[in-house]
């Protein structure tokens, strides 16, 4: 395998013929774009931030838009109306608009340069003042400062943690060069961890978020290394005879799984951190592919089609006989487990097009989610209440996030090209 049969992962399973890979021109803004409507959102009223014209970053708006892309919120109307953190509301009258919660703020610049934010939510059911943030910070982490604030209004409303100051990695090609990004949860403030002139493919996040796994064709055949997100430094994890790909981290982070062509066929090995031969895991004469673990550790999922057609599969660390998982459809792949263990995230093709699944996995019970048909590597948020994986929408390749249900979607597009392959990082540590 001197040479990669496509840019997407999914297509490195040797299941899927080669496909064109559209160029890329230089990194554009993202666009957020929401749609749908859920069945239990909660009216926020968000004023515009005291300040936030003359601000770098809208923060009020970054705010409304994460809470709003989460599912779980609906915007209400606060034209005309200015307030900051320090106004004491008329509660009464946005109870009338019906605003469950309001949101307040202010965006000021200080001597030094660097902006002070702050926030107060009230809770209008209730009357009560649910407390503030402030964050003094530079302009260039405004918007970093946005999401966390929406994750203080996330958890304060919701008893749940927020995800909106967690991160993705993608991978886009622009020309003949590669890269692979690392940006935050709404795919805005990409910064490029890696470029190279060579595919750039899988990449994976380690558990703590401070390394990322991915495979490489600098060598001229696919290569697995780790990389430090803040400093760039990498190690090379497997160059073994063959092809070697599909990196995942193990729960503690101390080995990764990974495909292995070393011996033949492809098969599923577990390889430690600090070298040493690695531990084959499947004994097939199938392709076995995409391994990923189960947040507890007690299984490891993966794709092979030793039925006859890609199937989902797990099998203890250890390996062992394996258990198919999915049944509905004849060809499921790359498989992505939710934080808290209680769903699989996966693609089918249905009459030639692939779309995005989810299966409760006490119950078995699958269901498609998107109504694209070009879907492909699907990665859960560290809360396990929103998925992102990458598609074709109206002719151009996306991100996009949805929503368990499927019934909320924002497309994370830019102005022009392409981007595949995301995973979402943990929560920060």
């Amino acid at each position: 395998m001197n040479n990669p049969p496509s840019f997407s992962r999914r297509s490195t399973l040797g299941f899927l013929a080669a496909g064109a890979i559209p160029a890329m021109p230089a990194l554009a803004q993202f666009r957020i774009e929401v749609s749908g409507v859920g069945l239990t959102q909660v009216p926020v009223a968000i004023a515009a931030f005291r300040g936030d014209a003359q601000s770098p970053q809208k923060v009020g708006s970054i705010v409304q838009a994460d809470l709003e892309r989460s599912g779980m919120f609906r915007g209400v109307d606060t034209a005309g109306f200015a307030a900051d953190e320090s106004t004491r509301p008329d509660l009464a009258s946005w109870r009338q608009k019906g605003a469950d919660a309001l949101v307040t703020g202010s965006v000021t610049q200080l001597a030094d340069g660097r902006f002070d934010v702050r926030m107060r939510l009230w809770d209008i059911v209730r009357g009560q003042d649910l407390g503030g943030q402030n964050y003094p910070v530079a302009a260039s982490e405004l918007r970093l400062a946005a999401h966390r604030i929406a994750d203080f209004i996330y958890e304060k409303l919701t008893g749940e943690k927020g995800i909106f100051s967690t991160r993705i990695a993608y991978v886009t090609k622009t020309a003949q060069r590669y890269n692979l990004w690392v940006a935050d949860s709404d795919g805005e403030g990409a910064q490029s961890a890696l470029t190279s002139p060579e595919p750039v493919i899988s990449p994976a996040w380690s558990p703590m978020g401070g390394q990322l796994a991915y495979v490489s064709f600098e060598s001229r055949k696919p290569v697995i290394y780790a990389h430090e997100v803040a400093t760039g430094r990498r190690r090379l994890l497997a160059n073994f005879r063959g092809s070697n790909s599909a990196p995942a981290w193990s729960p503690d982070g101390k080995q990764l799984v990974a495909t292995l062509s070393r011996d033949g066929g492809s098969q599923i090995y577990a390889l430690g951190l600090n070298g040493g031969e690695p531990r084959r895991l499947t004994q097939s004469s199938s392709i076995d592919t995409e391994p990923v673990y189960s947040p507890d550790g007690r299984f490891i999922y993966f794709v092979s089609d030793r039925g006859g057609a890609p199937q989902i599969y797990r099998m203890s660390p250890s390996g062992g006989n394996p258990e198919r998982v999915t049944f509905t459809g004849g060809y499921n792949i790359s498989p992505a487990i939710s934080p808290d263990g209680r769903w699989l995230a996966y693609i089918s093709r249905v009459g030639g097009a692939f779309k995005l699944h989810v299966m409760e996995l006490a119950g078995g019970a699958a269901t498609p989610i998107s109504d694209t048909s070009a879907d492909e590597s699907p990665s859960f948020a560290p809360n396990s209440r929103l998925i992102v994986y990458a598609t074709v929408s109206q002719g151009r390749e996306a991100l996009m996030t949805t929503t368990l249900d499927g019934k909320i979607k924002a497309k994370l597009s830019g102005a022009s090209g392409d981007i595949r392959e995301p995973d979402w990082g943990p929560f920060q540590r």
